[in-house]
C-alpha cells in the first residue's frame, strides 16, 4: 500500500509523504518542500486534499493544517515574441 502514488505530476508516493510527516511536516507546504508533491502540472488541485486528510488523520484532527498557495501557470517566453507585438 505505501507504492500508492498520492502526487501523480511528481510521482511522489504515499511512503514519501508518510516519511515527511514523521520527519516532522505539519503543513502542505512543508510536505511540498520536502518531497515536491503538489508542485506539478496541476499545482496541487488532485493531490492536496488526499494530503491534507493525512495530515489530519496524523495530528488527530487538531486543527486544519494551511492549504498551499494557488499559483499561476509559468512558461518561457521569447524575448523576439515580446519585442514582435
Amino acid at each position: 500500500m505505501d507504492d500508492m502514488i498520492i502526487c501523480r505530476c511528481e510521482g511522489v508516493y504515499l511512503s514519501d509523504i508518510l516519511k515527511a510527516i514523521e520527519e516532522g511536516a505539519s503543513s502542505v507546504p512543508g510536505i511540498k518542500k520536502r518531497v515536491r508533491a503538489g508542485m506539478g502540472y496541476c499545482q496541487g488541485r488532485v493531490c492536496q486534499p488526499v494530503i491534507r486528510d493525512m495530515l489530519e488523520s496524523k495530528t488527530g484532527g487538531e486543527k486544519m493544517p494551511p492549504q498551499q498557495r494557488a499559483q499561476t501557470p509559468v512558461r518561457p517566453v521569447l524575448l523576439d515574441d515580446m519585442i514582435r507585438r
